[in-house]
């Protein structure tokens, strides 16, 4: 049976090399390498859409091969994934958290296919890699400039689910914030949703009329609230500051172009690719970077943020990883 889900398709050879992230144009790929990427969300979805990017550069530099389909309902995900698998794709791309025990069993179908699934869980055998979101060194960061800018010493959060990598974002931008601010207090609703717009900002409302003056941005829809409202918002995964100019002063930004690198590397050497490729979302990596207006901060919070970021750049110091729910 065909795929019915919305699908497009990107195979670009190589091109416009000195306009890409230094990151592809160092990999020295042999022949592009074929990747299927299988999205729940619209490749709009902030999340998916760093990605999707990603993968589009890397297939611009020749480094892949890229097609897709889109919103794709967790019914319908282990047969994309078969099909994708049958045509020959070389890595599977994907999102397991709805489907982690079919995906694992796809991927032990398939042994001589990779597979890098955005996972809670470990990796398995040989051919099941997965990934977390770190941009959490960058919201550490934009806490520290937040920390300094509230008038009301309340800052909000809006997350989608409380997945682990969902709440160390949240509560390193917390740590950010009390690294400066020791008064400070929190909020946070999850929306139960990847992509509700309309919820994330109902919830972003209801933090701003209990007193947050600055909110973490983890869902779509956050922002609108803080705008409607007048209040300061900070973005997560992608640049939100010229669709919300004046509001959003700072931007976790999350790079995914190091971990494609470093897997199509592994399939072209032949290496097993059943490891965790989360360590390529970190700072070291340019995995992640913060973005900021710096007009819209006060000068003295910069200085202590710039140091700060160096230490990471460097591994001097980590910033805490703690997966709790925060409250």
């Amino acid at each position: 049976m065909k795929l019915t889900t919305t699908r497009r398709q990107l195979m670009v050879g190589a091109a416009a090399m000195l306009a890409l992230p230094a990151y592809i144009r160092r990999a020295n790929a042999q022949s592009a390498t074929r990747v299927a990427g299988v999205h729940m969300s619209p490749v709009e979805n902030a999340w998916n859409s760093r990605i999707h990017v990603a993968m589009q550069e890397a297939a611009e530099a020749g480094l892949i091969e890229y097609e897709f389909s889109e919103g794709v309902a967790p019914t319908d995900y282990p047969r994309a994934m078969r099909e994708y698998a049958e045509g020959g794709a070389q890595i599977i791309w994907g999102e397991s958290y709805a489907v982690e025990r079919e995906a694992r069993e796809v991927a032990g179908d398939y042994p001589d296919t990779a597979f890098l699934m955005g996972s809670s869980g470990g990796p398995e055998g040989d051919n099941f890699g997965v990934f977390g979101t770190r941009n959490h060194e960058a919201a550490y960061l934009a806490g520290m400039l937040a920390g300094q800018m509230s008038e009301s010493n309340v800052f909000g959060s809006v997350g989608g689910y409380p997945i682990p990598e969902v709440n160390l974002l949240i509560n390193a931008f917390r740590m950010g914030v009390s690294e400066v601010n020791p008064d400070a207090t929190f909020l946070n609703g999850f929306i139960g949703a990847w992509f509700d717009p309309a919820r994330a900002q109902e919830a972003a409302i209801a933090q701003i009329d209990a007193g947050a003056d600055i909110l973490f941005g983890e869902r779509i829809g956050t922002a609108d609230a803080a705008q409607a409202r007048g209040v300061k918002a900070i973005g997560s995964l992608i640049d939100y500051t010229p669709r919300y100019p004046g509001t959003v002063f700072a931007n976790a930004i999350w790079n995914y172009g190091p971990t494609i690198v470093a897997i199509v590397a592994d399939v072209q050497a032949g290496k097993p690719t059943g490891r965790n490729y989360t360590e390529y979302s970190f700072m070291a990596h340019g995995g992640n970077e913060l973005i900021y207006v710096a007009d819209e901060v006060p000068a003295d919070a910069i200085p202590a943020m710039e140091a700060k970021q160096a230490a990471i750049q460097s591994g001097e110091w980590d910033v805490p990883i703690d997966e709790s729910e925060p409250s």
